[in-house]
């Protein structure tokens, strides 16, 4: 693992631990202070729907395929897109997965599609996706958006593809098991569930004990070929793009229509090492951040009622514990050396009693 990929990964992790907290602040603090002054109710989350200018753009590639490069591209050319990443940042849209699949699913045992709030999607101003799980809703995205157009990124072969996904599907399962007790990672977990049912075509993973099993690899490739090859059968050849992100940046630009295409280098990332960093860090900072706040709490009451900081009575403790051990062990001292005085004077009477 590069010096790139961890620093890359705890950026993102780092993001996603933000998001999170400010998500939850809004929550637990923000909204509910802005309901008991009135400046809001709790009509104001129901409101309509804004579905905005819709879907322009859909990434229908399976995971590992170059998605969150496609993501950063498009968000260059100005579509705002989101990517399975972008979950953390958006919690109606997890929690939207989460209520109206994942859940059901395991709950049923079947690992259906179903059929997600693509308007929930829409209203949040994203007008492009890209990775799972939204590719595999190409035959629905393909009539509920008519002028949207569609990008299928593949890898040189299947062979390449599922190593890539197996080695990430080992990286990110680990963290988020020993961080379920978190809420977010317990939904990631039901997506992972669901995920691995899909994509190898077996609902025992909605079920067993974590950590999940690993990919079957004759499975996988075998859904991944499927999937491609039901994506080229359905979507029309004029709306869509098979495509490599080796490539860069003249067919995507050529296939949307963009004129003046960027110059600089076509963006690579998202490798699963850093991936693997990036969930680790998502869990763990938001723990340190709440626990330094925590601390820091308990420091200033305690130096309001002690007049003290921590440190200086740690060591005023210590300075008392140290006193006490040398006085303690100058006694000791002292009667051992009485001890052994007297001793000497018994071994000098007998030694003389017995001269005489």
């Amino acid at each position: 693992m590069s010096i790139h990929e961890i620093f890359e990964g705890i950026a993102s992790g780092a993001a996603h631990g933000y998001w999170f907290a400010k998500n939850k602040a809004s929550d637990w603090v923000i909204r509910p202070a802005l309901r008991l002054s009135g400046l809001s109710s709790s009509d104001d989350d129901g409101n309509a729907i804004d579905v905005g200018v819709g879907l322009k753009v859909v990434g229908v590639g399976y995971g590992r395929t170059g998605t969150y490069s496609l993501t950063l591209a498009l968000e260059e050319l100005g579509h705002k897109t989101l990517h399975t990443q972008h979950m953390y940042e958006t919690p109606d849209i997890l929690d939207m997965w989460d209520r109206d699949i994942f859940s059901p699913a395991i709950e049923a045992g079947d690992a259906v599609l179903g059929i997600p709030d693509f308007d929930l999607i829409a209203s949040k101003g994203f007008t492009a996706t890209a990775d799972l799980p939204m590719s595999l809703y190409f035959e629905q995205l393909v009539t509920r958006y008519p002028d949207s157009k569609f990008i299928l990124t593949t890898r040189d072969s299947s062979e390449v593809w599922f190593r890539s996904w197996d080695m990430l599907t080992k990286t990110m399962t680990t963290p988020t098991r020993y961080f379920s007790w978190m809420s977010h990672a317990e939904q990631i977990n039901r997506y992972y569930r669901w995920l691995f049912s899909r994509i190898n075509n077996d609902n025992s993973y909605l079920s067993v004990p974590l950590p999940l099993p690993d990919q079957n690899k004759e499975r996988a490739i075998a859904s991944y070929e499927e999937h491609n090859r039901r994506v080229r059968e359905i979507i029309p050849p004029e709306r869509l793009l098979e495509y490599n992100v080796k490539q860069g940046w003249d067919p995507l630009c050529n296939f949307l229509e963009i004129s003046d295409c960027p110059t600089s280098s076509f963006p690579r990332t998202n490798s699963a090492r850093s991936v693997q960093v990036q969930t680790i860090s998502a869990m763990i900072i938001p723990i340190a951040v709440v626990t330094f706040l925590l601390f820091y709490a308990f420091a200033c009451l305690f130096r309001r009622q002690t007049g003290q900081t921590i440190v200086q009575w740690s060591n005023t403790q210590w300075l008392e514990m140290m006193q006490k051990y040398s006085k303690k062990k100058q006694v000791s001292n002292e009667g051992r050396a009485v001890e052994k005085k007297k001793h000497m004077g018994e071994r000098r009477g007998r030694k003389s009693r017995k001269e005489a």
